[in-house]
């Protein structure tokens, strides 16, 4: 049973069929009306004033991103249109309407180089195209719509869509060894975790009316730490439960395995002013990993 009241106006969630979207139509009720592309496209501004008017909201989650990490160094025009200007509008179209709203971003909007988690006043210094996007898209945001709410996440995955966890399930099923980087931290986050959150959040907002405290950046990722590596263990040490042969897996350095756009090598974050604004404790990722993982085995074959 979703938490927000089944009393209230449609919440518009934008992003299609990505992880966060999916989770959100999944755990947010008949409340919540999903738009993709054609209808909805960053890269045809005018149908996000249609697709508002038609749809009359009573709050906008913006799950849609470019969030091809690697191919955004070589299309940044393209990842600017649906990371920066693109959300820049959205903002603007729901402060016209005073209604509120939720932006994803990501820990890429750092460099990786502070050693203990980032909280949200740090400086940002992103490091790659992906991260540029995202980093101007929040300031824009805000500078259009001063009551946004901008939650950056990181490491997500799902039980659902292309993802981190999936990839190495496909990967250990087929391969007696895997060699996955492990000398990059950050915190693995549930796509479902994220959306309870934003749900949560959503709720809050309808019990005790809009507070300008509310308004703002917020980290909201899985509590605690790991490393690709450590990722990929807990992943194919829970597959092995049932019954998938667990692969050895090699920690191997980030030189070792080239990319063209940059990782941050230590992009953990602290959630303590999402429990403290909004009462939100983002669950263990390791409790998360073994639900997905329970879910990819448990769920019917299509």
């Amino acid at each position: 049973m979703s938490i927000l009241s089944e009393t209230g106006g449609p919440v518009l969630v934008t992003g299609g069929k990505g992880q966060l979207a999916t989770s959100l139509v999944n755990l947010g009720g008949p409340r919540i009306h999903c738009v993709g592309r054609p209808d909805f496209d960053f890269d045809r501004p005018e149908s996000l004033k249609t697709t508002l008017d038609a749809i009359k909201p009573v709050a906008v989650v913006n799950a849609a991103a470019w969030t091809a990490v690697d191919l955004a160094e070589s299309e940044p025009e393209a990842a600017a249109r649906a990371n920066t200007t693109g959300p820049e509008l959205l903002a603007q179209l729901c402060a016209e309407r005073g209604i509120p709203f939720i932006h994803v971003s990501t820990d890429y909007v750092f460099a990786g180089d502070k050693s203990t988690p980032y909280v949200e006043t740090d400086p940002v210094s992103p490091q790659t195209v992906y991260g540029s996007t995202k980093a101007e898209g929040e300031q824009r945001i805000l500078a259009a719509d001063p009551r946004s709410i901008i939650l950056r996440t990181s490491w997500v995955y799902s039980a659902h869509g292309k993802n981190f966890v999936r990839t190495m399930l496909n990967a250990g099923a087929k391969n007696p060894a895997l060699k996955v980087v492990g000398d990059q931290r950050g915190n693995p986050t549930c796509s479902d975790d994220l959306a309870q959150a934003i749900l949560s959040i959503l709720a809050t907002i309808e019990k005790t009316g809009w507070k300008d405290e509310y308004a703002g950046i917020y980290h909201a990722c899985g509590t605690g730490e790991t490393t690709w590596h450590g990722l990929a263990e807990a992943a194919l040490q829970k597959a092995s439960e049932y019954g998938q042969a667990k692969p050895t897996i090699t920690a191997i350095r980030t030189e070792d395995w080239p990319t063209p756009a940059k990782r941050p090598a230590d992009s953990r974050m602290d959630n303590s002013k999402l429990a403290r604004v909004f009462g939100i404790q983002m669950p263990q990722w390791q409790e998360s990993v073994d639900k997905v993982v329970h879910h990819i085995f448990s769920a019917p074959s299509s």
